[in-house]
């Protein structure tokens, strides 16, 4: 449900798959490797949809041969890659949850009765929501900014689920199923940063008080209804 993938403003000269064959360069520039979905895919670690929605909003170069498959350029991936490094710990966050949902683990069991409507629309929230732990515990970003932003998502989310009639079970189910992962995502985060045992232990407890937001915002969505 809060599995989703980072996008980027960057805007593109060549928009979408058009062309059939590669867009020319520009005078003395290097023409671009070209590689095919498959390739995209692994580089940047998501899947086939997210890569072509990417193309098609102009974020990464791309055009179709003319057999209809299409090509995307190598480096505006890889610079994707670099231009999301300060959320690469969350990014991986991300990608294990989506591993986690995906597996049938039993803790997941809630997320094979979504359609794929609520699926879709539940996704940049939890993106989101994911890198602001980040930001928070690393301060790259003012808290109370990122309190407010975080009470919003709450209630984001449960006037979602409560529009779709999702049974509030189900919706808690969820909640710890990502509670759980924010808490792994402390752990990394302590790591990455090297923080000792107290700074490790006020990082979990600050995350958790976050989580403890969107839960309040969730509940506060049924009891309105």
């Amino acid at each position: 449900m809060w599995a989703v993938f980072v996008t980027n403003s960057r805007s593109r000269t060549t928009r979408g798959p058009s062309a059939v064959r590669p867009p020319a360069s520009s005078d003395g520039e290097e023409s671009p490797r070209w590689v095919n979905l498959g390739r995209a895919c692994e580089i940047l670690g998501v899947n086939e949809s997210t890569v072509r929605r990417w193309a098609d909003s102009g974020e990464i170069r791309c055009f179709r041969t003319p057999g209809g498959h299409r090509r995307f350029a190598e480096e505006d991936l890889f610079t994707l890659i670099r231009g999301d490094q300060d959320h690469a710990l969350e990014a991986a966050a991300v990608r294990r949850i989506r591993r986690r949902l995906h597996s049938g683990s039993k803790d997941a069991g809630w997320y094979g009765t979504l359609d794929a409507d609520e699926r879709e629309a539940l996704r940049p929230l939890g993106r989101r929501l994911v890198e602001l732990v980040g930001d928070y515990i690393t301060k790259r970003q003012p808290r109370a900014e990122i309190e407010a932003e975080v009470d919003a998502i709450g209630h984001s989310y449960g006037d979602l689920l409560v529009s779709r009639e999702t049974p509030l079970l189900r919706a808690m189910e969820a909640f710890t199923f990502f509670r759980r992962s924010l808490d792994e995502t402390a752990k990394q985060l302590a790591e990455r940063d090297q923080m000792d045992a107290e700074q490790a232990a006020m990082a979990r407890e600050q995350i958790g008080g976050l989580a403890d937001r969107v839960l309040l915002g969730v509940t506060a969505a049924y009891d309105d209804r």
